[in-house]
């Protein structure tokens, strides 16, 4: 194809605002898929997206498409995630595209993370195209919306298409708007080959497979590839474009889109964000962008079954196939034995791979309260990287403890501003700006630390407003503030699955609490079990789970009152033996606990 007849474009769109649907319109609308082949949200292939109603890994898709003016175009439609914890696989799909539509749901307005992802393509100078969705609707405002969209970007109102993705009204003229408004890709055909890698996945037969954007020459089956970043050589199993389904060709040249069929057994020598050149005579200088996605939110993963420890190590190594920006290592821990501390881009995240793990590898998983990681100073100036509370080095060696602060925006109707500053407050939040959108929506900015942000920031965010607020976030510096590692013992022994780092204020008032939660919790024994909170040797907070009673007197009735006596001293004594040797069972209840602390603060 002729490379003045390549449209490349992504969609992007808040959760739930219409883009999956949209993407099935196009489809149809240019006959990519048959009517018999059609279903809903063709593009998210996994029973979870279909499930949650969100996209989670990027996929791409080949149209053809007849325009008025007589020709027909190539149009490569790179669908995106829209959850703020997968926004590395959207910054990395816009670098493949030209433009972008914008779709924004006329009932709700723009939204934090679209606005997040709408800055990102502005960033990379990407043509916008804007849509209002789902006029259809009762409570549809398109024009509102438009004004809105104009206030905050300056898109002229009257350019902003109005459709319904969901009945199909006006879609062609998205068609048509990507045709005039985008541009053709930029390359040099005859310049060494280089692509971008934008996305990967692996299949058994054909080992990883990259999608990729030809940004300068042309890339064939007989070449020996060399990927930039990882330096792995490889001779491709097969070349292809997604149609959507994957269809093998010859050649991709320069503009287009498609997918290397690398043969590699891992993604991770196939990186999201890698350049794909020629080996030997290829290119020099790798495409810009490329960086690995950094774990923010680590939890402990160990299996309720402790022989199932080799069936999770083989689940994770799979799904790391998949997910290159989930990390893994094993960890043991007194209370839950051997399992693994696991490293995620946020809370979503964890808690799609946690479902995955369950679902498609049928296991039974503990998972300790997540959390974040911290840089740990010490007095000969070494800086250590602590993603466990457990690896906290012995506090005199500390100079001082960094905890990753973030920004946040949070777009909301201004009823609701009481609430938000409230609980930011609570969270030791600190204020940074408030502007207005429009007469009833308010952009408010703050910096928050991030372990306060993962555990139920957002579900109290959603409750507070009733769910009319959104939430952007990304990460800004570590500061250094005054940490403490709190530890619960149990009986004595210290249960390292439930100790946290807290700031130095807040770690009396979470101490008492997750004893008297504790409290509750761990079940009776037949002897005294005291549940005790710790800072360094320092008790701060106790209670005790009363012991069992037998009743040793049931058998003894009448005679001498030291018969009595003796019954009740062998208790005391088997008591007091149990006790030294006695082994308390934690419940998972007790480490779920921990994420709960200030529900009912």
């Amino acid at each position: 194809m002729e490379i003045s007849k390549i449209r490349n474009f992504s969609i992007i769109a808040h959760i739930d605002h219409g883009k999956s649907t949209l993407a099935d319109r196009l489809l149809q609308l240019t006959g990519t898929i048959s009517e018999r082949d059609m279903q809903e949200q063709v593009l998210d292939a996994m029973d979870l997206e279909r499930e949650r109603g969100v996209t989670i890994k990027a996929s791409a898709v080949r149209m053809q498409y007849a325009a008025q003016d007589g020709e027909t175009y190539e149009m490569n439609l790179i669908d995106t995630p829209g959850h703020v914890d997968f926004s590395y696989e959207v910054s990395r799909a816009l670098q493949a595209c030209e433009g972008a539509l914008l779709v924004v749901d006329s009932t709700q307005g723009i939204e934090a993370q679209t606005l997040a992802n709408l800055y990102m393509a502005l960033e990379q100078d990407l043509e916008i195209i804007a849509v209002v969705n789902k006029t259809d609707l009762p409570a549809a405002r398109p024009d509102e919306i438009a004004q809105e969209i104009e206030d905050l970007i300056g898109l002229d109102a009257a350019d902003v298409l109005q459709v319904s993705a969901k009945t199909g009204a006006n879609v062609d003229r998205i068609l048509e708007a990507i045709v005039r408004k985008i541009p053709p890709p930029k390359g040099d055909p005859d310049a060494p080959a280089r692509a971008l890698i934008f996305d990967s996945h692996y299949d058994a037969y054909k080992g990883v497979i990259a999608y990729v954007r030809v940004v300068d020459g042309t890339i064939t089956k007989a070449d020996t590839l060399r990927l930039m970043a990882s330096r792995a050589e490889i001779l491709p199993v097969e070349i292809g474009i997604f149609n959507p389904n994957m269809q093998p060709i010859d050649s991709l040249s320069v503009g287009e889109v498609g997918y290397i069929a690398t043969g590699l057994k891992t993604v991770r020598e196939c990186r999201v964000g890698d350049t794909v050149t020629v080996a030997g005579h290829g290119a020099q200088k790798p495409l810009p962008g490329y960086k690995q996605a950094k774990p923010m939110v680590f939890a402990g993963f160990y299996p309720s079954d402790n022989d199932d420890y080799d069936d999770l190590r083989d689940a994770l190594e799979k799904l790391q196939l998949n997910d290159a920006s989930l990390i893994y290592e094993p960890e043991t821990s007194q209370a839950l034995n051997f399992g693994f501390r696991v490293g995620f881009l946020g809370l979503f995240h964890m808690e799609i791979v946690q479902e995955r793990l369950e679902r498609e590898y049928d296991l039974d998983i503990l998972a300790t309260a997540p959390s974040v990681e911290y840089q740990v100073v010490l007095h000969d100036g070494e800086v250590l990287n602590i993603h466990s509370p457990s690896d906290l080095p012995d506090p005199s060696t500390i100079s001082e403890i960094r905890e990753p602060w973030m920004a946040i925006e949070i777009f909301t109707p201004e009823d609701y501003i009481g609430p938000i500053m409230d609980l930011v407050t609570k969270k030791r939040g600190e204020y940074v700006s408030m502007d207005y959108l429009d007469s009833k929506r308010v952009q408010l900015k703050y910096k928050i630390p991030l372990a306060e942000l993962i555990v139920d920031f957002y579900d109290r965010l959603k409750s507070g407003t009733k769910g009319y607020a959104s939430l952007d976030y990304h990460f800004d510096s570590y500061r250094p503030e005054k940490l403490v590692k709190l530890d619960v013992l149990v009986n004595k022994h210290p249960v390292d699955a439930l100790a946290m780092i807290v700031h130095e204020d807040e770690a009396y008032r979470k101490g008492t609490r997750l004893v008297s939660k504790l409290k509750r919790l761990i079940p009776r024994q037949l002897y005294e079990v005291p549940i005790q909170a710790a800072v360094g040797k320092t008790v701060i907070s106790r209670a005790n789970v009363k012991a069992l009673r037998k009743d040793v007197l049931a058998k003894c009735y009448g005679g001498d009152v030291t018969r009595k006596k003796k019954l009740l001293e062998k208790q005391k004594k088997g008591k007091k033996r149990l006790k030294m040797i006695g082994n308390v069972e934690v419940p998972q209840e007790a480490f779920m606990a921990v994420l709960r602390l200030d529900d009912d603060g």
